[in-house]
């Protein structure tokens, strides 16, 4: 095997193991239409913040091409969702399946 083959050869297996953890990271979202009458104001918006900081997982929300963090209060309400509005959430990291099932049972019982 030549320097060029061996050079190859490492490239390759650095693409593979990037691709692996890629696939490893899997990413869970849910599209939510706010039900609240008032939308996503300072009451909820606190207490989503407040839920969010509980996991280690990034959780954002997204509305009109718009994203941002879940656990940053002002930047919540900066979105002006109101009701009827669909937002989508994304929660990403090593604890998603339980935030994501914690976040949406939030958003149905406060939202």
């Amino acid at each position: 095997m030549t320097g060029n083959d061996v050079s190859r050869k490492m490239k390759a297996e650095k693409a593979g193991s990037n691709t692996l953890r890629k696939e490893e990271m899997k990413m869970k979202s849910f599209d939510y239409v706010i039900q609240d009458e008032l939308g996503l104001h300072a009451r909820p918006a606190g207490l989503l913040v407040k839920e969010a900081k509980q996991f280690a997982s990034r959780i954002s929300l997204t509305k009109d091409g718009k994203t941002v963090s879940a656990t940053q209060l002002m930047m919540l309400m900066g979105m002006g969702v109101k009701r009827g509005a669909t937002v989508t959430v994304t929660v990403e990291g090593e604890d998603e399946d339980a935030a994501c099932a914690a976040i949406e049972k939030f958003f149905r019982e406060n939202l």
